[in-house]
Formats: structure tokens, sequence, C-alpha cells
């Protein structure tokens, strides 16, 4: 009984945090209210607050369970090859599939990072979040170090800052081409996916090593 009333809370939740998505990413987070959210998930206001204390935790748990796939991605990605530069695709390849799946939660990630769990107030979810960062962050330095060990990168590039540059030319790509396809297309002559592969060559052959050949 106990497992079965665990598994109907849990149903309760996902059908919750699926309604207030669909409403945050329709109108923005500022302009939904826990009112539309019971209205939409077909759940009284009351009950709402019996699963989630308010709105932000449940904005927290939205950006947790996307982040969680986008580390499943990432580490899925580089078990694919052994080859440094085909698992730099498949990383490049696993962005793509997290910014089309959670375009939302994407541009989110991209927001200030709490690293003060000491003396601020924080959601466990927004803890969560950050350690998961965290174990992205280490996938992604495995991946930098192996490249530099097989000679495939630079030996003087710096792990975090070039992990962050990345994060930060790779996103930025990535939302140019969502926001500018249809000039991409008529001026460039190259459809989203051509031309953000093109610039994927272009950042990869910024860190390998000699002539990148």
């Amino acid at each position: 009984m106990a497992r079965r009333k665990k598994e109907l809370q849990s149903v309760h939740r996902k059908n919750i945090s699926m309604a207030a998505e669909q409403l945050f990413m329709k109108n923005g987070i500022e302009n939904t209210s826990m009112n539309d959210i019971a209205k939409v998930s077909g759940y009284s206001k009351a009950t709402l607050y019996v699963y989630f204390k308010n709105k932000e935790q449940l904005v927290g748990v939205l950006v947790l369970e996307s982040m969680q796939k986008l580390y499943d991605y990432i580490n899925s990605a580089l078990r694919q090859s052994n080859d440094t530069k085909e698992r730099y695709k498949q990383i490049c390849c696993a962005l793509v599939k997290y910014q089309e799946e959670y375009p939302f939660y994407f541009k989110m990630v991209l927001e200030t990072i709490n690293i003060d769990f000491e003396t601020t107030n924080f959601l466990p979810e927004e803890k969560e979040t950050f350690l998961i960062g965290e174990q992205i962050n280490d996938l992604l330095s495995v991946f930098l170090k192996d490249g530099i060990d097989n000679g495939d990168f630079r030996p003087d590039i710096e792990i975090l800052p070039t992990i962050f540059s990345f994060w930060g030319m790779l996103s930025g790509l990535l939302q140019i081409a969502a926001n500018k396809e249809t000039y991409i297309e008529q001026s460039m002559k190259k459809n989203r996916m051509e031309f953000l592969f093109y610039g994927f060559e272009l950042l990869y052959h910024s860190i390998v090593a000699g002539d990148g050949v």
C-alpha cells in the first residue's frame, strides 16, 4: 500500500510539473501563478501546495530535471567513441538535442550560478542542480585532459576556462541558429545544422594541437 501511495504521489507531482512547464514556456515564469498551474493541471491550488511549497520550488524541480538530462546526454556522447574529434562532435550533438528539447531551461542554465550554499538561502533543488553542473564539468575536464594526453589538443589550454568559454560560444551558436534561421538560410545558403556544424568546426580548431589535420 505504501509503495502504491508513493507511486501516486510521483504521478501527481509529474502532472503538476508538466502543467507548470507548459505555462512557463508559454507565458514566462513571472506571468504564471499557482492559480494558473492549478487550472491547467486539474488540481486545486491547495493540492499544489501539498506537493510543492511554492512556484520557486516548481521551477527548481524542472531545472534540476533538465540539467540531469543534459548530464545524461553528455555522458552518453562521450561513450560513443574514443576518437577525440568524434567525441567533440557528439558533445555538440548532445547540446543541440538539449536545446531542442528544453529551450526554456537552456536559457536558464546560462544565468547566474549560486555557489554560496553556506550563507545564502537556497532550495535543495538549486544545490542539486549546481552539483550536477559540477559533474558535467568533470566529464568535460576528463575529455579535454584525454585530448591533451593524446596530443590532439594544445597542452597550454586551461581546463575550466576552456570549458566555460566553449559553453558560452556553443550556446551562443545554438541561440543564433534558432533565432536567425531564416536569415542564415537566405544569406548563407545553409540550413540550421549546416551553420551549426560549421561553427562547431571553427571552435574545435581553436584548441587543436598543431594544424589540427
